[in-house]
């Protein structure tokens, strides 16, 4: 068997693919404001050749006052239509550091109905390390149509959040950094609390990767099961604003488990209300 995720393709194979008919790639870079990097500028500057431009805050929903919420299936399908691509496509997604926004765009395809989804291991900063090729045009693809297929089992909201807290329905992954999630750091939004949801277990975004290469997958299992997550029972992806919660959303996903779910609103939803419980501190041990 296979140590390597299903989900993640490798520079060499997309070099090798490149021009393929049927292949679409996908920068989904994504960046907060403490790594100062600008996306759009660093697309224009260059781009893996064919690469369409995928803004996560711009294909999204905007009447929440949310960052980058999952739009409605049309509108995600009319924006991704217009960048040539349809759900039949092999598609690429790719981000700068390699796995940080780009697990988010994986997921949004798929929970839109498209089948062949894959992550460029590496991103694009391996790209231009390993010099393989970049272009500056951008692209004009002819338009298609791209038929969705919304699995809304995918996406928690609030209130369902809300009760999977309650009654422990669903386990709880945190992606954000040990030190928010136990309150000893502050949240980068302005009046948000820190701190976790009760029952929440700890699996910082960071644990999944090396240099921006997916560790291979008994790594992947192991550090999901240190946490306390049982591979036999539901699971809700959380973080900051719901990007690096599909993370742990791809890792599980390569290991098999497919009982799960990504909390759209996350941190910045859950933390900025004051009728939501928060907890501080370190995650409870894990049962025996």
């Amino acid at each position: 068997m296979s140590e390597t995720s299903r989900f993640v393709v490798s520079s060499e194979w997309l070099q090798n693919a490149l021009g393929s008919p049927d292949l679409r790639v996908v920068d989904a870079s994504f960046y907060l404001p403490a790594q100062n990097r600008d996306a759009d500028a660093e697309y224009a500057a260059g781009h893996i050749p064919g690469a369409v431009r995928f803004d996560h805050d711009k294909v999204a929903d905007h009447s929440t006052g949310l960052p980058h919420m999952v739009p409605a299936p049309e509108v995600f399908a009319e924006a991704v239509g217009k960048m040539g691509i349809s759900e039949n496509d092999r598609i690429v997604i790719y981000d700068g550091p390699g796995i940080f926004s780009a697990p988010r765009g994986w997921w949004l395809f798929r929970i839109m109905g498209a089948r062949n989804v894959y992550v460029l291991d590496g991103g694009l900063d391996g790209w231009k390390a390993e010099g393989r090729p970049l272009e500056t045009a951008v692209p004009s693809p002819a338009p298609v149509t791209f038929m969705p297929q919304f699995r809304v089992d995918k996406v928690i909201d609030f209130h369902t959040m809300l009760e999977i807290v309650g009654d422990s329905s669903r386990q709880i992954a945190d992606a954000r950094s040990a030190g928010r999630f136990s309150g000893t750091e502050p949240e980068p939004r302005a009046g948000m609390r820190s701190g976790h949801m009760p029952g929440a277990r700890s699996l910082p975004s960071g644990t999944f990767s090396v240099n921006g290469k997916l560790r291979p997958l008994p790594e992947l299992r192991r550090a999901i099961e240190d946490a306390g997550i049982d591979f036999g029972q539901p699971v809700v992806t959380s973080c900051g604003s719901g990007i690096t919660a599909a993370i742990i959303t791809l890792a599980l996903e390569s290991l098999g488990h497919e009982d799960n779910a990504l909390y759209d609103g996350s941190w910045t939803e859950w933390g900025s209300r004051q009728d939501t419980p928060v907890v501080t501190g370190p995650p409870s041990p894990k049962a025996a």
